[in-house]
């Protein structure tokens, strides 16, 4: 076995497809194999003997399955359709010529969607999460930081970036499942979210000017969301999906300002639904604008 080698435990019924990023010597002195999820932001530990490789060949091709795709391409059409009817709208209103209209059409400026900063421990996710965004519309910037390290980066990068809708992610665990679930010291990476939250919120402490998701696979939800977070993982301790913090997010930056968009409505629209992902009332970000061709005909 290899760092890079992509595997499945055998102890496990072969259920998560993983990568092995390094090996370690355990208590027992015997060297073990430390493995990244592939389509979950998880972090396990193996005995070599238990592990399988499988073949793969795209990291992409795992996190966008058929029915993934299915719900991205939804999302698209319904702001592509959104977008139609408020350019009908403007040009009614505004009386603007076919030649403005084609104006229009061009420049599309009719409405902002909010602006995201992604903050991702896992920098082969986040590469394909903000190639996603680029297709939602969604105005996005990413950064790789490793989890323990994400606290001492986000004052600088909000201030950079000024964004109103803040991603925190990465990979999460539990390390011992007979453990207290409400330590957070039985977690590998709840206690970096927590902080990172934190620093978040001393330079926006508004829940309503920057919208906060922070989490990974089975994260502490509760002391997630006390930290700070509007939306956070994992209420039921499942492992997510690597998609969920941008799925939740697409609902957010493309949903009107003047509207709480319903948690229901936010959480069904992830790939593991409300046992991996919860949150509290939070409005939408997105701002109509008028269209350039209007001022064209001034």
């Amino acid at each position: 076995m290899r760092i890079g080698d992509v595997v499945v435990r055998k102890s496990y019924d072969k259920d998560i497809v993983f990568r092995i990023i390094g090996f370690e010597i355990n208590q027992n002195n015997q060297k073990i194999a430390i493995l990244k999820g592939v389509a979950y932001r998880i972090i396990a530990d193996s005995d070599i003997d238990d592990l399988e490789k499988v073949n793969f060949s795209d990291v992409k091709d795992a996190l966008i399955d058929k029915n993934i795709e299915s719900m991205l391409y939804k999302s698209i059409k319904k702001t592509k359709e959104r977008n139609k009817k408020l350019n009908r709208a403007m040009q009614k209103s505004s009386g603007n010529s076919k030649q403005a209209q084609t104006q229009n059409q061009v420049q599309n400026s009719y409405g902002m969607p909010g602006k995201v900063l992604h903050i991702d421990g896992d920098p082969e996710y986040l590469k394909i999460c903000l190639d996603v965004y680029t297709k939602l519309g969604i105005p996005a910037v990413g950064k790789a930081i490793p989890e323990s390290l994400q606290y001492k980066e986000v004052r600088s990068l909000l201030e950079q970036h000024n964004p109103s809708i803040l991603v925190i992610t990465g990979h999460d665990a539990i390390v011992n499942n007979k453990g207290n679930i409400k330590d957070i010291k039985n977690y590998r990476n709840t206690a970096n979210f927590i902080k990172t939250v934190r620093e978040a919120r001393k330079y926006d402490p508004s829940l309503d000017s920057l919208v906060i998701f922070a989490g990974a696979c089975q994260s502490n939800y509760e002391e997630i969301i006390k930290s700070g977070a509007n939306f956070a993982s994992s209420p039921s301790r499942v492992m997510i999906h690597a998609l969920d913090p941008l799925l939740v997010v697409e609902k957010i930056a493309c949903s009107r300002i003047d509207k709480v968009v319903p948690l229901e409505e936010i959480l069904s629209h992830t790939v593991t639904g409300i046992k991996g992902v919860g949150g509290i009332e939070t409005r939408g970000k997105f701002r109509l604008t008028m269209p350039l061709s209007i001022y064209n005909n001034y």
